[in-house]
């Protein structure tokens, strides 16, 4: 009984075919890796503008909302918005710092929410106590407007809620948290 064998080798069209198809395929994963890799601090810059602008609302949103400035001599006992008898002495609390009043200020620092209103904050944002807040690149802007919240207040200056939204920008992007404060305890002071 005779059997032949046939050996059976990869011819050179075979190998070239082979070579060509994992090439193509090679080619394809290594785009995708490439695609991936240039958009991969996307996610980091978005998670940096998050926490900038929940670390300036929670700011914002911990200090006092009170009927007069913290540093009116009645503040403690003033029942109203208003300047008079059981109501504030001389300073009744507006949109906007009083004068002389800066977020980093050691002296004369922010003492209320309304403090906030209009604040912009260019990169390096700074911290209360001067110091940098937030890497380079980054810039964030506070709005802070009366709101009615059903019943709760009313869209006028002394309403007893605020909208607060804090814009975080970097280069093209930007994003935007916002929260609300009432006045809870209108005589709680600093």
């Amino acid at each position: 009984m005779c059997t032949s064998r046939r050996q059976h080798g990869i011819t050179l069209i075979e190998l070239i075919v082979f070579i060509v198809i994992v090439s193509v395929a090679l080619a394809g994963v290594l785009t995708v890796l490439n695609v991936t890799a240039q958009s991969s601090g996307d996610p980091l810059v978005r998670k940096q503008m998050l926490a900038i602008a929940e670390g300036l609302l929670e700011e914002v949103e911990l200090r006092p909302f009170t009927w007069c400035d913290p540093d009116d001599a009645t503040a403690a006992t003033a029942t109203s918005a208003t300047i008079g008898a059981g109501a504030c002495t001389t300073t009744i609390e507006g949109s906007g710092p009083e004068a002389g009043e800066t977020r980093t200020g050691a002296v004369t620092p922010f003492d209320n929410v309304n403090d906030y209103a209009g604040l912009a904050m260019a990169s390096p944002i700074p911290s209360v106590t001067g110091g940098s807040f937030a890497p380079a690149g980054y810039s964030a802007t506070i709005a802070v407007a009366p709101e009615a919240l059903n019943g709760v207040g009313d869209a006028t200056a002394s309403s007893a809620s605020l909208r607060i939204s804090v814009t975080v920008t970097r280069g093209a992007d930007s994003l935007t948290v916002e929260g609300y404060r009432t006045r809870h305890s209108p005589n709680l002071l600093p």
